[in-house]
């Protein structure tokens, strides 16, 4: 017996040391207490640079991890178990987390750069007040397409995706919205629209796009459009400008029938520990040059007015990138449709893969 209680103290000498051990090797690298900051961001949605530079600027080092959907997002905060300080969803994701209790409320007076903000991206409707969000970036979706490879033909409209002349030549972001909106905006539906009848007949529309439709895939659409792959891919307006400026032959345009009007935006999560770092770490990002040093490496559009005075003209004076409000009128934004339509696109979005194999 004492053998056995020696054992047991022996090896709980030795955890007592590891822990110990780890803590302060922790310590002396920034990850303990406060001084540690998860973000939770989409792939490729922040110049690691700046992360760097915030940690250097307030000695908060960052956890950085990704998510691929919005949905995955909400899922895994839901679940609780992991601290997140900081996190990106999109403008729906943001009206669901709300009404989930998952947000925390902002803290105004800790977020001064807000002012920077062009007001036409503040207290929208997904947010009144931005009590709970602030930008990060917006755009639109879109298609980007080669005309090269399509012997000189120029696409503006969804329908043009219908072309017999267009076999295996499109890819397909992987994203339930995207695809179903992309069916019942050729429709002359709303992105929004709850009408069963009308989402079953985007969906047999779509089914009939599958002749065409060479992949549906995730962030790897960028390298295949821009490796000539394929001629056309249905992105959003980001990965678009990151594809031209790897393949400055191929073009973007946002359909003439329609599309989606979408903002990413930065919020604290009800997981956060370090709500203070994480109101830190959204000011910085608020920040114009920051912001500017971002929009640049990330390809998207920033909402933020006084960053654009840091970007090249050949930037902002892009309309295919920096549109007027007046010229994106027929642009919806998605509303949080309730959990049952929300299954109910993705049950038609899984159909309508099913039906290409």
């Amino acid at each position: 017996m004492r053998k056995l209680i020696s054992f047991f103290a022996a090896v709980f000498f030795a955890s007592f040391v590891l822990l110990y051990a780890s803590a302060q090797l922790n310590k002396t690298e920034g990850y303990a207490g406060k001084n540690t900051l998860t973000v939770y961001n989409w792939g490729d949605y922040i110049d690691p640079a700046l992360i760097k530079k915030f940690e250097k600027q307030t000695g908060i080092k960052v956890i950085y991890q990704t998510f691929d959907s919005n949905e995955a997002m909400m899922a895994k905060i839901a679940q609780g178990g992991t601290t997140f300080d900081v996190a990106v969803p999109s403008e729906y994701a943001v009206n669901k987390m709300k009404e989930d209790g998952l947000l925390i409320p902002l803290d105004h007076s800790k977020l001064p750069n807000l002012k920077y903000i062009n007001p036409r991206f503040l207290n929208l409707s997904f947010d009144p007040g931005n009590k709970y969000s602030v930008p990060y970036f917006w755009g639109t979706v879109g298609i980007v397409y080669n005309p090269e490879m399509l012997g000189g033909k120029k696409i503006t409209s969804w329908n043009d995706l219908w072309d017999k002349d267009l076999r295996n030549q499109i890819l397909l972001v992987d994203g339930a919205r995207e695809v179903i909106g992309m069916g019942l905006n050729s429709l002359h539906y709303s992105l929004n629209d709850t009408n069963k009848k009308h989402l079953q007949e985007a969906k047999e529309k779509l089914d009939r796009l599958t002749p065409n439709v060479k992949a549906i895939v995730g962030d790897e659409i960028k390298m295949l459009l821009a490796s000539e792959e394929a001629a056309i891919g249905v992105v959003w307006s980001g990965d678009a400008a990151e594809i031209i400026a790897e393949n400055d032959k191929l073009d973007y345009v946002v359909p003439k029938e329609g599309s989606n009007l979408w903002f990413d935006n930065m919020v604290i999560p009800k997981t956060a520990k370090n709500i203070e770092g994480a109101h830190q770490f959204i000011n910085f990002m608020l920040d114009p040059k920051n912001a500017a040093q971002n929009a640049e490496y990330v390809g998207y559009s920033t909402p933020n007015e006084k960053a654009l005075d840091y970007l090249p003209k050949e930037v902002t004076e892009d309309k295919r990138f920096y549109p007027d409000f007046e010229s994106v009128g027929n642009l919806e934004v998605y509303e949080n449709l309730g959990k049952r339509m929300l299954a109910y696109y993705n049950e038609l979005f899984l159909q309508f893969k099913m039906h290409r194999k």
